[in-house]
């Protein structure tokens, strides 16, 4: 999960409860409001009419000019005693206008005149408007609150994005990177003074890295040079010992495999001299290649390398695919990307080789798929078929990142599929 994700669900989260309660607090705070306000119009009326009842004049009509309706109704200093003087609640009344019963707020006072006589007023207001108001304000401020924590949310993120892009830059530059590459300077264009640390430490990892590669780089190509000499004389003392010597089978049988074990030694020792010499970026000179006569002298080659396997070739091939490279890298990728086909392909499979607009793909038959994660890596082997080495792949997969080009591997229907683009 994403730190942006994680930092908005749990700011949601928090206010999520936050912002619910502010909107009950609100909501509820409104309709005490409200209803004071209904109460003390209520009890303005109430007055009025205790007053002009109090002075002898007449009484309004219930229910003219207004929504309001009252009953007086005598009652005795016992009843007096068991209520109190204010009274408010809500109930249904029946309003004669309308034939049918209407929520409504009801107030009920006691009073006595000058005589002594104790009366119960009840006023009533409908209240239907008011509950038409308290959902219309409900429904605002059930849209206002979720405008507002998605407004809330919206601008934190905002804020933490443009705050944070320093941070995205150089965990992209670090997805880009690779020790050897020409990208050793890390960027550091913020203010932040945490984000210069940060960039501090990874530039002083890099350095770290690109050191520890750079005299890797050196001893292989140093050991392998060395080991070019005795190599080549114990290859010279085994052929003489062979030919100048009368050795039984048995030790003619030793001999014999001390030799293959040697050539592939030496095999091994001039492809990693290779590999260095191709991150050491020891090969500046290019030219234009056409890959199509290379590829065809290259199958020819291993038609009759592996003729007894009785494999089926099919070249699907432009008349000519010119690229700029150096010459030497070309045939490496190549010649690697073909001996690989032809190696791991089972007896009486197929290979098709074709060019697809700026695209090589060398297909070929296989019963499962590669491991895509180490399938690039050095001494990687997916078989023990003979005289592989397990640079092969390493191999096209440093020339391709000497010319940027963009190496892919797919299994499907099962063939195994790799892909060379030039940009």
């Amino acid at each position: 999960m994403k730190l942006i994700t994680r930092i908005a669900l749990r700011l949601s989260l928090i206010l999520l409860p936050l912002l619910a309660l502010w909107a009950g607090l609100f909501y509820f705070t409104l309709v005490d409001e409200i209803n004071d306000e209904t109460d003390d119009a209520l009890e303005d009326y109430a007055e009025g009419i205790i007053v002009r009842m109090l002075a002898g004049e007449p009484l309004p009509q219930p229910n003219s000019g207004s929504n309001n309706s009252y009953t007086i109704t005598p009652v005795d200093a016992e009843y007096v005693s068991l209520r109190p003087r204010l009274d408010y609640y809500d109930a249904e009344v029946y309003i004669p206008e309308k034939r049918e019963t209407e929520p409504a707020r009801v107030l009920v006072m006691l009073f006595r005149d000058d005589g002594g006589a104790y009366y119960e007023l009840r006023v009533a207001t409908p209240t239907f408007e008011r509950e038409d108001l308290l959902r219309t304000i409900l429904g605002w401020i059930v849209l206002l609150y979720m405008l507002l924590l998605v407004t809330i949310v919206g601008v934190t993120l905002w804020v933490l994005h443009r705050s944070m892009r320093p941070l995205y830059e150089l965990l992209r530059w670090l997805d880009r990177y690779t020790p050897g590459s020409r990208m050793r300077f890390v960027p550091t264009e913020t203010a932040v003074t945490e984000f210069r640390r940060l960039h501090v430490a990874a530039q002083q990892a890099v350095n770290r890295s690109e050191e520890v590669f750079e005299r890797q780089n050196q001893f292989i190509g140093n050991a392998s040079h060395e080991l070019q000499t005795p190599l080549a004389v114990l290859g010279g003392r085994m052929d003489w010992l062979l030919n100048h010597t009368e050795l039984t089978e048995e030790q003619m049988g030793e001999v014999m495999q001390m030799k293959q074990t040697l050539n592939r030694l030496v095999r091994l020792n001039k492809t990693l001299l290779l590999l260095t010499k191709i991150e050491n970026d020891q090969f500046p000179d290019c030219s234009e290649v056409d890959l199509v006569a290379m590829l065809r002298d290259e199958q020819a080659l291993y038609d009759e390398v592996f003729a007894t396997r009785r494999l089926q070739v099919r070249m699907e091939l432009p008349g000519r695919f010119v690229v700029r490279m150096n010459e030497s890298l070309a045939s490496v990728l190549v010649t690697n990307l073909l001996r690989n086909a032809y190696r791991h392909t089972p007896e009486g499979g197929s290979i098709c080789i074709r060019i697809e607009g700026r695209s090589l793909c060398v297909e070929n038959d296989g019963d499962r798929p590669l491991d895509t994660k180490h399938l690039f890596d050095r001494f990687h082997r997916e078989s023990s078929a003979e005289g592989s080495t397990g640079l092969g792949l390493a191999l096209v997969h440093a020339v391709a990142e000497r010319y940027a080009l963009e190496v892919a591997y797919r299994y499907e229907s099962g063939r195994h599929r790799f892909t060379v683009r030039w940009p």
